[in-house]
């Protein structure tokens, strides 16, 4: 596990399109991508570079089960108004939030992540350690799932909607086993929020309590966070 602390998110990004313009270089050719806050810088330097994305293919860890793609809240519109409309893919996958059978959806979305092999998977990280809508106590086998959002996670979400009745209340998520599965992973951090979640996905025991520890197996992982969220890391994990 390698670990860089920088500033602040802007030099945090500047650091992850290094690593994802290297890979891209190199012959990656499946991307798997991620929402909220953290990626937003990265996504403008890939935007803003001459990187060229169209036979690339995409993979999201996650969307909200109900809304339409159009709806500004959703994964779709995210991800289209930060990336996809400046740098198309040849294809972009998210999970099906408004599938009818969400157990059919699920299975056809491990199939997508089957047939194309993840390079290089990219990754925040929740104040609990969750990773994507995986909560602590997912299984670290699990594959992608319907998640019921914990009433945390949906107080967390209501100040992006207009009545805390219109927050969905599930997700369609990649399983913990499938991001594992990836190549090479970058997680993202930044805050003085996200310091308890670095120090012990970094330093603690390995267990489903904290989701994100399951990445001191993986043989390839790059953490990159700012010194508020890297504070409290002991300081051998810094050299």
């Amino acid at each position: 596990m390698k670990i860089i602390v920088t500033k602040d998110k802007i030099t945090g990004a500047a650091k992850a399109f290094e690593i994802f313009s290297r890979e891209i270089k190199a012959g990656a050719k499946v991307l798997g991508l991620a929402t909220g806050s953290s990626p937003i810088e990265l996504y403008q330097n890939m935007t803003n570079s001459d990187l060229n994305f169209s036979n690339l293919t995409s993979i999201n860890l996650d969307e909200y089960v109900g809304l339409d793609p159009h709806n500004n809240q959703s994964y779709h519109y995210f991800m289209n108004k930060h990336l996809f409309k400046d740098k198309p893919f040849r294809h972009s996958y998210l999970p099906n939030g408004l599938a009818t059978d969400t157990v059919a959806e699920v299975k056809h979305y491990d199939q997508i992540i089957k047939e194309n092999p993840i390079d290089i998977q990219l990754l925040g990280i929740g104040r609990n350690g969750h990773i994507a809508f995986n909560e602590p106590g997912t299984s670290f086998d699990s594959t992608t799932h319907e998640v019921e959002l914990t009433q945390s996670t949906i107080e967390a979400n209501a100040r992006f909607f207009d009545n805390i009745d219109d927050v969905p209340k599930s997700a369609i998520c990649m399983g913990i086993a499938s991001i594992m599965s990836a190549k090479k992973i970058v997680l993202l951090a930044y805050g003085e929020k996200k310091r308890w979640a670095i120090k012990h996905m970094i330093e603690g025991p390995i267990t489903e309590e904290m989701p994100a520890s399951i990445l001191q197996k993986h043989p390839d992982v790059t953490i990159i966070c700012d010194e508020a969220a890297a504070q409290d890391l002991d300081k051998k994990y810094l050299n």
